[in-house]
């Protein structure tokens, strides 16, 4: 019977305790501190060596109320402060508005442009990253802290304030040059469609005084004509009844002469015998039938008819006549047409067109110079900064002579580990 019995090899476990740490630690505590020295070294030289980046910030606020108030009240343009805020930002993000600021000041801008590169490349380097802008505020409906705040990180050698003010100032003046285009087109618009009123009442005036002189003209012609008529049909009538007269007359004598009627009689005288005495009678008759016309006697009758038949017109006989005569020269001019036609200044006449001429006047006293309109307040300009953002010196060489601590203490524990090992 046989037996085996295998023990297996032995193996030394060496384990690190706290102890042994702290000891490998003491004692290499110079490469530590070697390695410290080295890292702070590192970080400093980082910091000298690497180029400055600074950040300048600017803050924009609503204009006050009465800022705008001259603006507002032409009716024409309406801007109150926060929408006037909203749209500077808006411009402030506009990349054509930057783009124009970069195109009129490249002499800021001298660090972005480089051989082999357009200007709108040059642009877009510094459009990247450099400006920034926010309005937290402008998105909430009620809120009673609006502003805007624009923000620039710059290396050294660019002057970052000058472009900050400048590309604010430059919005701003952008702004103010649309706002008064905008009041300008506005009023030219509105001028053109009062003028065109006007004009509309000017050629309905001129209309309705052609119609009323030309309604006079017929007026007077047609009063000039019935005038006419009714003196050629007056004379008619008066030869008609002196015709008739004559008639009458010659009837009248051919029984005078009968009766043997040489003088004026009566009918009472025809019947009474005739008086041979010389007293003078005196006799009164009354009678109310119209005495026959052959009473008259021959001789009276035949005076009347010499003249009747020698009359050359009868005008004289009615007064009619006469005033149709007046009336007519009166119809040769109407002073009326004549006032209508003399008329200098004929837009006084023109009913209805007082508003219109008072809001032309108006829009043509509106003032479309905007340039000293202040859409917004500057709460805070861009000012040189203290201290550059990037690289922070003493951050740099603590946090150098933290990774060199940090490789010391690595290195000395693999140092330790390898003696233990060996």
């Amino acid at each position: 019977m046989s037996s085996s019995f295998r023990v297996p090899p032995s193996q030394a476990t060496h384990e690190f305790n706290v102890v042994d740490i702290v000891s490998a630690l003491c004692n290499q505590k110079k490469l530590i501190a070697a390695t410290i020295m080295i890292g702070a070294s590192v970080g400093f030289g980082y910091g000298m060596l690497v180029t400055p980046e600074y950040r300048v910030s600017s803050v924009l606020r609503p204009a006050a109320l009465n800022e705008l108030d001259a603006l507002n009240r032409t009716e024409v343009y309406v801007l109150p402060p926060r929408e006037a805020l909203k749209r500077l930002g808006s411009s402030l993000e506009s990349y054509e508005t930057r783009l124009e600021f970069f195109r009129s000041h490249q002499n800021l801008f001298e660090p972005f442009v480089k051989p082999g590169r357009t200007l709108e490349q040059s642009f877009e380097e510094f459009n990247l990253n450099s400006v920034s802008v926010t309005s937290p505020e402008l998105d909430k409906a009620d809120s009673l802290n609006d502003y805007i705040k624009l923000e620039m990180n710059y290396p050294a050698d660019m002057d970052g304030v000058s472009i900050l003010n400048g590309l604010v100032d430059f919005a701003i003046q952008k702004e103010r040059r649309q706002i008064g285009a905008d009041i300008n087109v506005i009023v030219n618009n509105r001028l053109s469609e009062l003028q065109g009123k006007f004009a509309a009442s000017r050629a309905s005036y001129q209309s309705e005084k052609e119609v009323k002189v030309a309604s006079l003209v017929e007026s007077d012609n047609l009063k000039q004509a019935q005038l006419s008529d009714e003196l050629r049909a007056l004379r008619v009538q008066l030869k008609a009844e002196r015709s008739n007269r004559v008639a009458q007359l010659n009837e009248a004598i051919s029984i005078a002469l009968k009766l043997g009627i040489k003088k004026p009689s009566s009918p009472s005288s025809l019947t009474e015998p005739v008086s041979n005495g010389s007293a003078n009678v005196m006799r009164t008759e009354i009678n109310n039938q119209q005495i026959p016309l052959y009473f008259m006697g021959v001789d009276a009758l035949e005076a009347e008819r010499r003249a009747l038949l020698t009359r050359k017109s009868d005008d004289f006989v009615s007064s009619r006549i006469s005033q149709i005569a007046k009336e007519q020269q009166l119809l040769k001019s109407n002073r009326e047409i004549e006032v209508l036609a003399g008329r200098e200044n004929e837009d006084v006449f023109l009913s209805g067109v007082q508003p219109l001429r008072a809001e032309i006047s108006r829009l043509r006293n509106i003032n479309t110079d905007m340039s000293q309109l202040k859409l917004v307040t500057v709460d805070k300009k861009a000012l040189e900064p203290l201290s550059p953002i990037r690289p922070q010196k003493a951050l740099n060489i603590i946090l150098g002579a933290m990774m060199g601590g940090l490789l010391g203490i690595i290195i000395a524990l693999a140092l330790k580990r390898n003696r233990t090992r060996k």
